[in-house]
């Protein structure tokens, strides 16, 4: 008995068997199957489609800014007006004659022909490409937005609906744009092809309305042109798709915002930067019920146009007074000609390529740029 008992409470007795967990064949069996279940989990997420994946922290959209102003009464309005032509394609004009009452009741003229029923708005402003309304539509058929293309004197199949304001906006935001092309034809270096022949162009007013929560950019459709024209009746953020990619902009009150077009960029043989489409405004928080309407000026080609550089007229060499460039008639001309950037290129058939692209990826001037 005291031998037994003396074992039972001595040290001397050996120590229990290890638990199945701490087996070192079992640690190794663990973390093998941790790894394996890892890679499975890491292997599932990665085939997980976007809209599956998991959420990432929004990032803040970069703060809008205020575009360069030029002012018509400014003294260094060529320079300014060809810094920001060459160097962003977009600013804002300001010391016009556009009254802020002519532009308020335009708009409410606007508003006032977008709340007709679909079916006057398509009867009184019948489709003729690119004028007449249209209502645009997402793949699940839901309403995307609507638009409104007008000639220069707003015509409508009814005499009854009141664009008498509609159509003198259009007309002093008309008279602005052509003043910019010829100051800018002046400062880059080629002729001005509008000159005094009316017949050279067309100037279309782009009404255009989107709907909360619907994709903007594809919005109104995206037609070529020279200049763009917005009268800001109040403060408001937008998008421009530039050369340099996306911006925003926040324009003065009174002012008119001006985005310089693809046609304006061939003619200067790539000299001027460009605003792809028209200014896209933007929604803010909380703006889910405010609605959205954009009137834009676009001063543009007639169909039948060939679009190509406008480089100053070639120089043989000769006594030749009459070749655009600098030195005495007396003297040789020993600058060479200008090397050309695009392809010419019909007009119709871009316009229509690029309208029912509707906002494409890729600049559509590409496929003319000459390697």
């Amino acid at each position: 008995m005291a031998s037994s008992a003396q074992n039972i409470h001595s040290g001397a007795t050996s120590a229990p068997p290890p638990t199945p967990s701490t087996q070192p064949n079992n640690n190794l069996f663990s973390t093998t199957s941790s790894a394996a279940a890892a890679d499975a989990l890491s292997r599932l997420l990665h085939r997980l489609p976007p809209a599956l994946s998991l959420p990432s922290r929004r990032l803040a959209s970069p703060p809008a800014k205020c575009p360069p102003s030029i002012s018509l009464s400014g003294d260094t309005i060529l320079d300014d007006l060809l810094s920001s032509s060459s160097q962003l394609g977009f600013f804002q004009f300001t010391g016009h004659s556009v009254p802020p009452q002519l532009a308020s009741s335009a708009e409410s003229e606007a508003l006032a022909i977008l709340n007709l029923a679909r079916e006057q708005k398509e009867s009184c402003f019948p489709k003729n490409w690119p004028l007449g309304y249209e209502a645009e539509e997402d793949e699940e058929g839901d309403g995307q937005g609507e638009f409104l293309c007008l000639d220069s004197a707003c015509s409508a199949e009814s005499t009854e609906l009141a664009v008498s304001s509609v159509s003198e906006l259009t007309r002093e935001l008309e008279r602005v744009g052509l003043r910019i092309v010829e100051m800018l034809s002046g400062s880059v270096g080629f002729e001005n092809p509008f000159g005094n022949n009316p017949e050279r162009l067309c100037s279309y007013m782009w009404i255009s309305e989107d709907l909360p929560g619907k994709k903007a950019m594809n919005s109104g459709g995206f037609y070529p042109y020279v200049v763009g024209l917005q009268y800001q009746i109040r403060s408001r953020k937008y998008s421009l798709m530039a050369d340099s990619g996306w911006v925003s902009v926040l324009p003065q009150i009174d002012s008119v915002m001006v985005t310089i077009g693809d046609i304006a960029q061939v003619w200067s043989n790539g000299k001027l930067k460009k605003v792809r489409g028209r200014p896209i405004a933007c929604s803010g928080e909380g703006m889910n019920n405010t609605r959205s309407i954009s009137m834009t000026v676009l001063i543009t080609l007639p169909l039948d146009s060939t679009v190509s550089p406008l480089l100053p007229k070639d120089c043989t060499k000769t006594n030749n007074t009459n070749c655009g460039h600098n030195h005495n008639k007396d003297e040789e001309c020993e600058e060479e000609e200008e090397k050309r950037l695009f392809n010419s290129f019909s007009f119709e058939d871009y316009a229509w390529r690029v309208y029912h692209e509707r906002f494409p990826i890729k600049d559509p001037l590409d496929r003319y740029r000459i390697k």
